[in-house]
């Protein structure tokens, strides 16, 4: 019985669907090997372990894509993309944030927006045996089917149809401008199905899914970054999924352009619900943070959107508006530069004033000193010249002391003898 034929056939449906199936165990299995088949980790990786120059950089990055797309199955490759990029941008920084509140509390209760109430280990939050293991679980596993959930849409596509892919998954890489596009789009579109869905599906009135989200996600007040994943499995795909997917889905945007998307959704709403009130940037995270909890806190009665430009337009805000907020942060922008202005310029007038003091003191010391030497050397002089005087009338007087004195001559002249008397002849 020749054997060989039957392993050499061609696998079919049911074995497809089985290896499909077989991804998710492959990934817990081999964890960094997964990560590491991204080529997008090899990007970052080689400029940062290498001084090639950029264009090297997107050379090698490109023929590890092409290699990663002709080696592996591309529902392989979409499938670890997307749990890598998930892993790396969503649950790796969430469960860095959860350890801080837990290590530090006291310095994360001064971070956060709420205080000690906001710690999801807190004393209001049930302690270290409260909800918050239960949370992070649910959350880790949403996630999962979220990714399962896209890959069983793509075999969908792709196996059972036979109709292209739901994404661009080719070894041509997109163009910088398609990029940019495909994300403005694409998260523009992603506010307006999160805005429907979340207001009339899962805020519905007498509708399952919304008492399913109300009795799970709106049973926490004071938000952490793991309940950004936190609900019911089905009101977590109307609310998460398929507002973040059908995008991608309507552009089909190439998977690069995928994964950078995915990423940006996924720091979104790690900082939105953080609870942290010092975020990276204070004007679009800060607000989109702010009108989440009024959302939470307000039992769903506004604030369906992320950005809150519907919320401004329908007139569904809670509390400050997106309006609000631009005001808000202009002042306080205008307002802290204006102060850092005056704190440099009293400071440049405080070093200004107290140098000028310096050189002030320094050139009349300065003076004083050349005054001294002045004196000095006026006192100098004089002496010299007192001493020149007394030594000239010193000499003078040795000298006159050593001149012989004349003695009196009594009319007597040079070269004349003594005066002769006068003669007897002459009388």
């Amino acid at each position: 019985m020749d054997i060989l034929p039957f392993f050499a056939r061609e696998p079919t449906l049911l074995d497809k669907l089985w290896t499909t199936v077989q991804y998710p165990f492959k990934v817990f299995y081999h964890p960094i090997e997964a990560l590491l088949s991204l080529p997008a980790l090899s990007f970052l990786i080689i400029p940062a372990f290498s001084s090639y120059s950029t264009t090297l950089n997107f050379l090698f990055f490109y023929m590890t894509w092409a290699i990663l797309i002709r080696s592996n199955p591309p529902l392989q490759v979409e499938l670890f993309g997307t749990l890598g990029v998930r892993t790396l941008f969503y649950l790796l920084p969430s469960a860095g944030f959860l350890a801080f509140d837990s290590a530090a509390p006291q310095l994360a209760a001064g971070l956060k927006e709420h205080g000690d109430d906001a710690l999801a280990m807190g004393e209001e939050q049930g302690g270290r045996k409260g909800r918050w293991w239960k949370i992070t679980m649910i959350s880790i596993a949403n996630v999962v089917l979220a990714a399962l959930s896209q890959t069983a849409l793509e075999f969908l596509f792709t196996r059972v149809l036979r109709i292209r892919s739901a994404l661009k998954i080719t070894t041509t890489l997109p163009m910088p401008w398609s990029i940019a596009k495909d994300l403005v789009f694409g998260l523009l579109l992603r506010e307006v199905l999160t805005y429907a869905l979340h207001r009339y599906v899962l805020h519905g009135a007498g509708l399952r899914l919304a008492k399913w989200h109300k009795r799970w996600q709106h049973s926490i007040l004071v938000p952490f970054s793991f309940v950004a994943h936190y609900d019911h499995p089905l009101a977590y795909l109307v609310h998460v999924f398929l507002p973040m997917y059908i995008p991608a889905l309507f552009f089909r945007m190439h998977l690069l352009t995928y994964h950078i998307y995915l990423a940006i959704v996924s720091l979104e709403e790690t900082f939105v619900y953080s609870g942290y009130n010092i975020l990276p940037t204070a004007f679009i995270l800060g607000g989109m943070a702010r009108r989440q909890e009024r959302h939470l806190m307000g039992n769903g009665k506004g604030n369906f959107g992320s950005f809150g430009f519907l919320d401004f337009v329908l007139g569904t805000s809670l509390g400050e508006d997106l309006i609000d907020d631009v005001v808000g942060e202009a002042h306080a922008k205008k307002v802290g530069k204006k102060a850092k202005g005056k704190a440099k310029s009293m400071k440049k007038g405080r070093k200004t004033s107290a140098s000028d003091k310096e050189i002030d003191e320094t050139v009349s010391e300065e003076q004083d000193e050349e005054e001294l030497l002045r004196s000095r050397k006026r006192n100098t002089e004089r002496k010299g010249k007192k001493t020149s005087i007394e030594g000239r009338r010193e000499r003078n007087g040795d000298e006159e002391d050593d001149k012989p004195r004349r003695k009196p001559n009594n009319g007597l002249r040079k070269g004349r003898g003594r005066p002769k008397r006068p003669s007897d002849d002459d009388e």
